[in-house]
Order: structure tokens, then C-alpha cells, then sequence
């Protein structure tokens, strides 16, 4: 299995518009702030939520999970797009950055 990340852009009724996914390695999916906003700004998007798989099973963030997220968050701001979360999904288990107090 490898790790897969994926971002769902919504509309302002938080309707599904759009959808990128990102193929990565064993250990590491390429999520790029700089792509994640231009995804939005192409779709005309108002809000997204980004999603990616640890094949390892643990859905626990690594530093890199946060930080990143971190980032898009930021970049999203200064064109007034909302990330609604970062799910990262392990075997069996979700773990929600938001729900989490990350976001």
C-alpha cells in the first residue's frame, strides 16, 4: 500500500467541486501548499479539506503532517478559503486535525 493524499474542493455550500489526488511512496504523499491553493483558486472553490492515508495503520499526524497543514491553512487565508479539516486515515481509524484542536 502506498500513501495517497487527496484534496477535496467544496463551494460555498460546501458541495464537492472538485478532487485532487496526490500517488506517493510507502511513507510519504506530496501535499504542496502552493498546489492545494491553486487547486482552490482553479475551482473556484470557498472551502477544503485535505485527506491522506498512513499505510503504516497509525493515523497519529507526524510533525510534517502539522506543519504543512499549518501552512496551507495560512496560504488559504490570504485568498479567503477555508480549510475545513485534515483527516488522516489509518487502519480502522480517523484521526481529524480539527477535531483534535490542530486547525
Amino acid at each position: 500500500m502506498t500513501e495517497q493524499a487527496r484534496t477535496l474542493y467544496l463551494d460555498g455550500r460546501n458541495q464537492l467541486i472538485s478532487e485532487k489526488i496526490q500517488e506517493g511512496t510507502v511513507d510519504t504523499a506530496p501535499l504542496y501548499p502552493r498546489e492545494v491553493v491553486r487547486g482552490a483558486l482553479e475551482a473556484g472553490a470557498s472551502a477544503l479539506i485535505l485527506i491522506h492515508n498512513h499505510p503504516s495503520g497509525d493515523p497519529t499526524p507526524a510533525s510534517a503532517d502539522i506543519s504543512v497543514t499549518r501552512v496551507v491553512v495560512e496560504a488559504a487565508k490570504v485568498f479567503d478559503i477555508s480549510v475545513h479539516d485534515h483527516l488522516i486515515v489509518g487502519r480502522g481509524e480517523v484521526f481529524s486535525m480539527r477535531g483534535r484542536g490542530l486547525l
